[in-house]
Formats: C-alpha cells, sequence, structure tokens
C-alpha cells in the first residue's frame, strides 16, 4: 500500500518502509525508525521542537 501524507511523522510512525522523494526521486529509504532518526530527514522534512511555533 502506498500512502501519502503531509504530516510525515505521523505517516512514518506506522509504516513499515518509508521513501522520501525529493523533485521525484528517491532520496531517502529505511524504515519508519531509521527515517525518524535520521539527521538529514529530521532537518527538511521533520523539523524539531524549536522549529515548532506556538
Amino acid at each position: 500500500m502506498i500512502m501519502v501524507e503531509q504530516n510525515a511523522r505521523r505517516c512514518l510512525q506506522i509504516c513499515d518502509r518509508g521513501y522520501v522523494l525529493d523533485q521525484g526521486k528517491d532520496a531517502y529509504t529505511g524504515t519508519g525508525r531509521e527515517l525518524m532518526k535520521d539527521p538529514k530527514v529530521i532537518q527538511l522534512y521533520l523539523g524539531t521542537l524549536a522549529d515548532t511555533v506556538e
């Protein structure tokens, strides 16, 4: 099953495997946990708590 979700963090929490596309190409691949721990994925797609707006 392919799931497209705007909330990447939520999607990665429930998926077995994730693919992050950048300009239509596979930029990052791994399990949801691996992708959620990848520093580049965090920086570019997930953000940090410091990035949230109150």
